[in-house]
């Protein structure tokens, strides 16, 4: 776990606070989202204190896209403050391409 300061964006623009704010490792969460995905089972709820969610693998593709499937994905986090995903695009059984949003964390506190 880190701790951070993050710029919130408000609505209207005018005012953007600094906030600390505790972030997990990483590695930590990659490996319990890995542990999801070998469970395979849709799984909401909250992990290292924030809001998280899994969804497995379907055969169903996507509304509009080429893809054949729609693939396994997990996320944690708020967009805006800190925001982490893996998604498992190019089957269950590759590795999980990852995004990271962090673009308002201004400096890392410990």
């Amino acid at each position: 776990m880190a701790t951070v300061k993050v710029r919130i964006q408000t609505q209207n623009g005018e005012r953007a606070p600094i906030v600390p704010v505790v972030i997990p490792n990483i590695e930590d969460v990659v490996m319990f989202a890995k542990k999801l995905h070998d469970e395979g089972q849709l799984w909401i709820g909250e992990a290292f204190g924030w809001p998280a969610e899994y969804s497995p693998e379907t055969s169903d593709p996507p509304l509009d896209s080429k893809m054949t499937f729609t693939p396994a994905d997990f996320c944690i986090g708020e967009s805006g403050i800190w925001f982490y995903s893996l998604m498992w695009e190019n089957g269950k059984e590759e590795e999980p391409v990852a995004f990271l949003d962090d673009r308002n964390i201004t400096e890392t506190v410990s």
